[in-house]
């Protein structure tokens, strides 16, 4: 009779439990070899690996870069140097002084 009881208070954890055990016997069972995985991948895995030497070869071959990166398209996008900036002040204010309404 207590052996029941016992059981019966157990009873989530031995079903947990057996659940368990079966789904990592039937994945060990079913899931196939480590083998088999690298026999089908290994064309993948060979050109992953010998792009990333190639970026690393590639980043010790070449030379450092001298001007900062991005910085002439972004004067180049902003379309204003610096030689133009006073002209542009002088246009803007004679623009202000034309536009006024008496």
């Amino acid at each position: 009779m207590e052996i029941q009881q016992l059981l019966l208070k157990f009873k989530f954890h031995i079903l947990i439990t057996s659940t368990f055990s079966i789904l990592i016997f039937a994945l060990i069972y079913l899931a196939p070899r480590f083998l088999d995985i690298l026999k089908y991948f290994w064309p993948l895995l060979l050109s992953t690996a010998l792009f990333l030497v190639a970026i690393v070869l590639f980043g010790r071959i070449s030379s450092p870069v001298t001007e900062v990166s991005g910085e002439g398209i972004l004067d180049y996008v902003a379309g204003q140097s610096e030689e133009l900036q006073p002209h542009l002040h002088e246009l803007h204010e004679g623009e202000g002084e034309s536009s006024k309404v008496e």
